[in-house]
């Protein structure tokens, strides 16, 4: 069996890599436009989201978390005074684009490859895909573990990025985002930074724009829209991830600060925090699972409504699901 994994990970790696090395690239799996350009290419195209951009954040003080807390449950309590220094923080997700350019100079194999398989939800699968499936998630019941769903098959083996290079990569677990991050000579925001950039400066709202969920009637962000988990209704333009550029920036010039992806920070999981003021928190020194920010876009007012600043959530280090992304943040160096 482990011959046969490991026979797996070097096919997808050739699969993914045909062009290492190449001054121009050779279609691949993902078709003739996929991340196999030179470096010189990807900086002179006009597309940001092919290689981000670092905003950067000024310092200030914010209420980080909340005294009304709607899932106290989650440790969004209490609202505690913090300090933040100045520092760098990515305008996008991490887009598929990104990711490819990072799996092929670097040949990385992340953990949903390693381990098989990463969690899908049911209403983006195909029925072939489905037909194969016999387990869930007991209290989730839509949630499903799909069998080769990576970050270039979101849905399995059936599905391919050569279509959404700009939507934000998936299936990347903690351990595969920080890898990434160093990679690029960045780190992952820690929760507070995260904050803080997501509110962009604006004092106790709910969401990175303010109190209204649809300011003027439009949509702000990518969130499950009709029917949870039946019907999607596809107001917002979004099934699934939507692009990274999508909607409108807060007043930091940030993306998708909320909805569409879930993103990980460094800190390490606690629903227990003092009010004290602090400068710059980086969490608890040890845990078991990580802070995770944002929401995605299976949020839903009755089902997951942590598409506000100060909601959270966790998982372990090495998880990964459909809707689980990140962003970089960086020092800015005195």
């Amino acid at each position: 069996m482990l011959l046969a994994r490991h026979i797996m990970i070097l096919l997808c790696l050739l699969l993914i890599s045909v062009c290492v090395g190449a001054e121009t690239c050779t279609p691949c799996e993902h078709g003739a436009d996929c991340p196999c350009a030179t470096k010189t290419t990807l900086l002179n195209d006009g597309e940001e989201w092919k290689t981000n951009v670092l905003i950067t954040i000024p310092r200030g003080t914010f209420t980080m978390g909340t005294s009304d807390p709607i899932l106290p449950q989650d440790g969004e309590g209490p609202g505690r005074p913090v300090e933040m220094s100045e520092f760098l923080l990515d305008k996008y997700e991490v887009s598929n684009w990104e990711f490819g350019v990072f799996v092929n100079e670097t040949h990385y194999v992340t953990e949903a490859e390693m381990f098989g398989d990463s969690f899908v939800l049911d209403y983006l699968l195909s029925e072939e895909v489905k037909e194969n499936i016999t387990q869930a998630v007991a209290n989730a019941p839509w949630w499903l573990p799909v069998k080769n769903a990576s970050w270039h098959h979101p849905e399995g083996i059936d599905s391919t990025v050569a279509n959404r290079w700009d939507h934000p990569v998936v299936h990347v677990s903690w351990n595969d985002a920080v890898a990434y991050c160093k990679w690029r000579e960045k780190r992952l925001p820690t929760e507070a930074e995260w904050e803080y950039a997501a509110r962009g400066g604006l004092k106790d709202r709910l969401f990175p724009w303010g109190n209204k969920f649809m300011p003027r009637g439009e949509h702000y962000l990518n969130i499950w829209q009709g029917e949870f988990p039946i019907n999607n209704t596809k107001d917002d333009g979004c099934v699934g991830t939507c692009a990274v550029n999508t909607f409108y920036p807060n007043k930091f010039g940030l993306y998708n600060m909320v909805g569409n992806v879930w993103e990980w920070t460094s800190d390490w999981w606690t629903t227990r925090h003092s009010s004290q003021f602090r400068k710059d928190p980086g969490g608890p020194e040890n845990g078991k699972e990580k802070v995770k920010k944002g929401g995605s876009y299976l949020c839903h007012p009755e089902y997951c409504y942590r598409y506000r600043c100060a909601a959270r959530s966790q998982n372990t280090p090495d998880s990964s699901a459909g809707n689980l992304g990140f962003r970089c943040a960086k020092n800015i160096l005195l």
